[in-house]
């Protein structure tokens, strides 16, 4: 009877300690996913937004990115190669022209062609409101690479896919 109940403790024991591990020490795929969540969260904007918020975010949305990334958006004319910094600016410049914004991605497929490259297709749907109260709902296919670098995994390539309209 107390061998079984070693035996139920110790088995408890090492299940806890693989959740654990998986929880504290997530996957590649995991740590991909988490950065598109931070961009995400960075990118929102809500009415109540103070300033020192708003700085605060821009600065953190580019640490996300490569030293330069491709962006490819023919549609929007933002087709070109940018510093973290620039892509930092356009950001809080878009952002300031919206009283409210939320940038949400879905249906994530992630491969990795390379050790340290993944390649992610997914959605982004970009919805707010403009300073002028205009209704802002864009959906949008991309695909984008990151890198990893120094241990964390960068946006390197980001292209908006177009869809073919009937």
């Amino acid at each position: 009877m107390v061998k079984i109940r070693y035996l139920l403790v110790g088995g408890l024991i090492v299940i806890i300690g693989i959740f654990a591990f998986f929880y504290f020490f997530p996957n590649e795929e995991k740590k991909v996913k988490k950065q598109f969540h931070l961009l995400s969260e960075w990118v929102s904007k809500s009415p109540e937004e103070n300033a020192f918020t708003m700085l605060q975010k821009i600065k953190n949305i580019g640490t996300l990115f490569d030293e330069r990334c491709e962006l490819k958006a023919p549609s929007q004319s933002l087709s070109g190669s940018y510093t973290r910094e620039e892509i930092s600016t356009y950001a809080g410049s878009a952002r300031s022209h919206l009283s409210q914004l939320d940038l949400k991605f879905y249906d994530f497929h992630i491969f990795f062609p390379e050790k340290e490259i993944a390649k992610v297709t997914l959605t982004g749907r970009l919805t707010g409101r403009s300073g002028t109260g205009e209704q802002v709902d864009e959906t949008r296919e991309l695909e984008c690479v990151l890198k990893k670098i120094e241990r964390k995994w960068l946006f390197s390539e980001i292209e908006v896919v177009e869809v073919l309209k009937k």
